[in-house]
């Protein structure tokens, strides 16, 4: 058995089987499943054991540093935190008003960009090699290294996708990773005409590229249906940003949930209204929050956000290619979303494609070129940012005070909305496959298969806000609580009652 896999007699004679690290995932997390003696599993949980404080970090800073210190979240998918940081503190210059035609259209191309690099960067090399060899071949061939050996043309044409979106980004930004461009009230550097004509010249290729593998996606998927479509399938909500006419937009929108029978539960809420739709949950056994609909509570209001969503709640895509894919992806569900964790990667290689098209159609708009690049308006002192990241919907939430500087700020991230979803995951996989069976790699492989389907950037979704309580409790050596200090949120330490054992 591998290193990282550990067992465990528990306090109330159960076995403690541990997966840590997850691989192939960004950041770290780990499974824990409780077996009884009949090797049933009666509890299954993805505990995210990282702690970011970047909400605190950024308290007292001026506003206009905020979009380049939030990057460093993440080295995956940067690009997505500055362009919400940015459209957050548009308000602090614009008020009520718009960035500039060309500013608009540099972010977007931006983020499409990021978007693209960042959805190849996982199928190719962080889901590929289950996808193409089988979750339970040997590890040390399941891997990036096992696809370029074995498919190395696939694997070139994955690094080539990203390249070019990393590229896209580095001349915007000036750095692939953790550049500026963006600023609040716009974008700090034109696009030259050179380097327009420089890009345009390879999109045909990416687009191509990317219709390619989104049909190796389908196949791979369809090749093995009758597994793919059970393998941690249930029933969710899915949310995402539309257009007005109901278009999936990565940039832009309002908020649009719909349940797993594709009834729209709500439509084109404002994004400055998402505290009245949203609400986030503490779980003492994760770091990393729990959000539900308000208005359906904790059990009832969970949702999946991403790819999947994307295309389940789009009316249309506003692209070609992409939008006749969208059709028979959503022909296979029969007209209702498609709610099968792995299709999400079918899903994903769709959204590839839309941003390569809305890419070139991006570079041969005028605009692109421009110099009027930051506009003006009527300050406000809080400001909302709401994105479609790679891996779903992304919020940016802060306030000002009269000196400009950061008082408040709430970051809601595509992986803090998927934490119930990939939780339901562990537990529908582990349901399935584990009960009475003898616990193999490729077995627990299974439970990763199921996580990694949802791309989680683990990093990014760790934060508290306010203070952190601490909860510090002394066990004997039969697992039996001698005594528990609490540290609560105003600075208060007291002695609470003991709580019997523990997991």
């Amino acid at each position: 058995m591998p290193s990282r896999l550990e067992t465990a007699p528990h306090p109330e004679g159960l076995q403690r089987v541990v997966i840590e690290p997850v691989s192939r995932v960004e950041g770290h997390g780990k499974v824990t499943l409780l077996l009884d003696e009949q090797r049933r599993v009666q509890q299954a949980r993805l505990h995210i054991v990282e702690f970011r404080g970047f909400e605190r970090f950024i308290h007292g800073r001026p506003y206009w540093e905020v979009p380049t210190l939030v990057q460093r979240l993440c080295g995956i998918c940067p690009v997505s935190h500055l362009l919400a940081a940015s459209k957050a503190c548009d308000a602090f210059v614009l008020g009520q008003a718009r960035p500039t035609p060309t500013a608009d259209k540099l972010r977007r191309l931006l983020h499409v960009a990021q978007v693209l690099q960042s959805n190849a960067l996982h199928f190719f090399h962080l889901a590929s090699p289950d996808l193409l060899f089988g979750f339970d071949d040997v590890v040390p061939h399941r891997n990036i290294v096992g696809v370029l050996q074995d498919h190395r043309e696939l694997g070139l044409r994955g690094i080539r996708i990203r390249k070019y979106g990393q590229e896209v980004i580095r001349i915007l930004t000036g750095k692939r990773v953790h550049g500026t461009g963006s600023v609040p009230g716009g974008f700090n550097r034109a696009l030259s005409l050179a380097d327009c004509t420089a890009l345009r010249t390879d999109i045909t290729d990416i687009i191509n590229w990317c219709r390619d593998t989104l049909v190796l996606a389908r196949d791979l998927f369809l090749s093995h249906q009758d597994e793919h479509a059970q393998f941690a399938n249930f029933p969710s909500h899915f949310m995402s940003l539309v257009r007005a006419d109901g278009a999936a937009d990565h940039y832009d929108g309002a908020l649009r949930v719909r349940d797993a029978h594709g009834q729209l539960v709500v439509d084109q809420v404002d994004v400055h209204d998402y505290g009245q739709l949203i609400v986030e949950e503490v779980k003492p056994w994760s770091y990393m929050k729990f959000p539900h609909l308000r208005a359906l509570g904790p059990d009832h209001g969970w949702y999946r956000v991403g790819p999947l969503a994307r295309i389940n709640n789009a009316s249309y895509l506003d692209t070609p290619h992409a939008e006749a894919a969208r059709q028979e992806f959503m022909a296979w569900g029969q007209g209702r979303p498609v709610t099968a964790s792995l299709a999400q990667h079918w899903a994903r290689m769709i959204d590839t494609l839309h941003c390569a098209e809305t890419i070139a159609r991006l570079l041969a708009d005028p605009d692109i070129t421009g110099t009027d690049l930051m506009a003006t308006g009527s300050p406000l002192r809080e400001g909302i940012g709401v994105i479609e990241a790679p891996r779903g919907t992304l919020i940016h939430h802060y306030r000002i005070g009269e000196d400009d500087l950061i008082t408040y700020a709430n970051l809601i991230v595509s992986t803090t909305h998927n934490n119930q979803a990939m939780n339901e995951a562990v537990r529908s996989v582990a349901d399935r496959y584990f009960d009475g069976r003898e616990l193999t790699e490729g077995l627990l492989n299974h439970i990763e298969v199921a996580i990694r389907a949802y791309d989680p950037c683990l990093s990014c979704a760790t934060h508290a806000i306010g203070k952190m309580p601490l909860r510090v409790e002394l066990l004997d050596a039969a697992g039996q609580s001698l005594d528990v200090l609490l540290k609560h949120d105003d600075g208060r330490i007291e002695h609470a009652a003991s709580s019997g054992p523990v997991a």
